[in-house]
């Protein structure tokens, strides 16, 4: 059950994050944004920030009806947790992989074709996590899992972070 919430957390997000870089891009505003004496780390974070609040909107939307169609108690600390830490491991690389795929015409089949064979990590322990949380297992049983999104998650806002300003220098 944990991998359809973690299904439609990625679809949400993946469609959040192809909207949120396209509208700037078709209005004109993402070069007024490169223009703008700000460093372009702040409009990394900025893009990330708010989509990942747009994710975590998703999550607050999804979790009621989900524990009310599966009649399954999802208001657990720890399944907050594995929310907060899976959407933002894939918010972290799919901001920056957003950013590269606005440029091309294709960017609504791009963007999940990049991002997807990138985030199977995220997803793989999100789901795990997640039903372990739900299945009442101890927590030295799921800290693996919390492991591998925090590693994740560390390594791929740094990278997105060092490498955004030459992504849309292009």
């Amino acid at each position: 059950t944990s991998g359809i919430l973690w299904v439609t957390f990625t679809f949400a997000g993946t469609l959040g994050l192809n909207r949120s870089m396209a509208v700037e891009k078709d209005r004109g505003c993402l070069d007024g944004l490169l223009l703008a004496p700000v460093d372009r780390t702040a409009i990394y974070f900025g893009k990330a920030l708010a989509n990942w609040i747009f994710m975590l909107a998703v999550a607050a939307i999804v979790l009621p009806v989900y524990s009310v169609l599966y009649n399954v108690n999802l208001f657990n600390p720890g399944l907050l947790l594995v929310i907060l830490l899976g959407s933002e491991g894939y918010v972290a690389v799919g901001t920056l992989l957003a950013s590269m795929a606005v440029q091309a015409r294709t960017r609504d089949i791009l963007l999940p074709i990049l991002l997807f064979p990138v985030v199977i990590p995220v997803v793989v322990a999100a789901v795990k996590a997640s039903g372990n949380f739900l299945a009442g297992l101890e927590m030295i049983e799921i800290q693996p899992w919390l492991n591998l999104l925090i590693v994740y998650d560390v390594i791929f806002t740094a990278v997105s972070f060092m490498v955004f300003d030459a992504v849309v220098e292009e």
